[in-house]
């Protein structure tokens, strides 16, 4: 047997120095821990809503009282929501200029590259600070586009409240299981996003959610319209620093694509290992539409995430490209779902994970083709990469086929790093460190390209690995 067949790679565990840094927890105001109706209707209370979104809320918390936990998937046994805070409003208003931001809040978010990724490349920024938006501002010209982007409060009571009455949990009702009902009943924050017909937005939007207060709840809900032949690409990034206290993030993204329209949305989530992330992502893509999600996801102790696209009009497409990274403590149960419900549509899923000391990184995909779907095309790739022999890497693909002129496929690969193609690159003169440090690299590469430049470059940091060589 050759020496380095027997060498172990240590994986340095990824950085978090910027993400953890605390600051101290002096809210204006926040509810008592746990769930009850007069804590919703405090929270009703406290967001001025409308008659409707009372009520909304009301009616959520009761599906919430009467529906099952889910029966599969990651245990998310040591989550008590009698010890979860739903709603902490940080101690400002919304500001449209950084400058007002209070500093507390405004040095965590310039740690994390907030407001600096704004001046560089971005039309719109907003900014979450545990329950609350802090800071929303929208470029003047493309503002003069038509286009609105600001916070779901305003969207709900301002010009655009009909429209947000119409949409609002359509998508994604508080039915649909009971982490959404949670949802509908304390959601607070988020954006709302409508661009006109026609117009395209050539720089991207973002969102920034952090949340700080700990054994709270975030709950931010979004939602995108973006209207016939329209373009969007629409940025999100998350993160928290550690408690040893159980935190949820229980948020909502319903993205409407009209007709020939097209969404990009991307997103990195880096919560904190204490992080429940519980998010629900839904488009639903029209005639000749297309939605394209990019995602990323390293933090959280346990993640159930699975952006679903609905094929509605014929011809409308879905691709979508993510990558996970497990290390010790998390399980990570990740993936994408995709109803055809239209002829001639098309769906491409490509999935990378890594796992390394333990960690636990599951690919789960749900395919759905209806009868009516005819000539319709899905491609379904999940390639899993284990650094040691204590981490674990499954995929669960579901495919519900109900008509036969389809082309559906699925290929999985789960395997470690090929000793023999770090024999390769050694013979070429790299080091061993060096040379699985490239194939890792390698690895991951296919989907870093996808991503904002700001945020590869993150996604490189949270992941960057240091080979250490051999102990026996």
């Amino acid at each position: 047997m050759r020496a380095f067949e027997t060498e172990k790679t240590d994986v340095a565990e990824v950085d978090r120095s910027i993400y953890d840094i605390r600051d101290g927890n002096n809210a204006a105001f926040e509810v008592d821990s746990g769930l009850t109706r007069d804590i919703v209707e405090q929270i009703s209370a406290e967001k001025h809503d409308p008659d409707w979104m009372r009520e909304f809320r009301l009616n959520a918390l009761d599906i919430y009282n009467k529906m099952p936990v889910q029966n599969w998937g990651p245990s998310i046994e040591g989550l008590d929501m009698h010890n979860i805070v739903t709603y902490v409003r940080p101690n400002t208003e919304m500001r449209g200029k950084w400058s007002e931001v209070p500093e507390d809040i405004k040095n965590t978010f310039e740690r994390l590259g907030i407001p600096k990724a704004e001046r560089a490349s971005l039309a719109g920024v907003g900014a979450q600070y545990d329950s609350e938006v802090v800071y929303h501002n929208v470029k003047a010209e493309v503002a003069a586009q038509g286009v609105v982007y600001t916070d779901m409060e305003s969207a709900l009571t301002g010009p655009y409240a009909e429209l947000v009455h119409t949409h609002f949990m359509k998508l994604v009702p508080p039915t649909d299981h009971k982490f959404a009902a949670l949802h509908g009943a304390v959601w607070s924050g988020g954006s709302f996003v409508y661009v006109p017909a026609g117009v395209h937005v050539e720089i991207p939007l973002q969102s920034y959610f952090r949340l700080n207060a700990p054994g709270a709840g975030q709950f931010e809900h979004t939602l995108i319209i973006v209207d016939k032949g329209a373009y969007l690409h629409f940025i999100e990034g998350c993160s928290a620093p550690k408690y040893n206290v159980a935190n949820l993030h229980a948020g909502c993204v319903e993205i409407y694509v009209g007709e020939g329209a097209r969404v990009r949305y991307s997103t990195i989530e880096n919560w904190s290992k204490n992080m429940y992330n519980l998010n629900t992502k839904r488009a639903k893509v029209e005639k000749g539409g297309t939605i394209e999600w990019v995602s990323g996801s390293f933090g959280s102790h346990t993640s159930c995430l699975y952006p679903m696209s609905i094929l509605a009009g014929e011809g409308a497409r879905m691709e979508f490209t993510g990558i996970t990274f497990a290390s010790a403590g998390q399980d990570l149960d990740t993936g994408a779902k995709v109803v055809h419900a239209a002829p001639n549509t098309s769906s491409h899923i490509t999935t990378k994970s890594i796992a390394r000391d333990g960690g636990i990184s599951n690919f789960r995909s749900s395919v759905t083709v209806l009868p009516n779907a005819k000539n319709s095309k899905s491609a379904v790739s999940c390639e899993s990469l284990m650094l040691d022999d204590r981490s674990r890497s499954d995929t669960i693909p579901e495919m519900d086929i109900r008509c036969d002129a389809v082309d559906v496929g699925h290929e999985a690969k789960i395997g470690r790093i090929s000793e023999e193609a770090v024999f390769y690159l050694m013979s070429r003169g790299l080091s061993e460190e060096d040379a699985r440090a490239l194939i890792v690299g390698g690895f991951a590469e296919p989907i870093a390209k996808e991503l904002p430049v700001e945020y590869a470059v993150e996604m490189n940091n949270l992941i960057h690995l240091e080979m250490k060589g051999s102990i026996g």
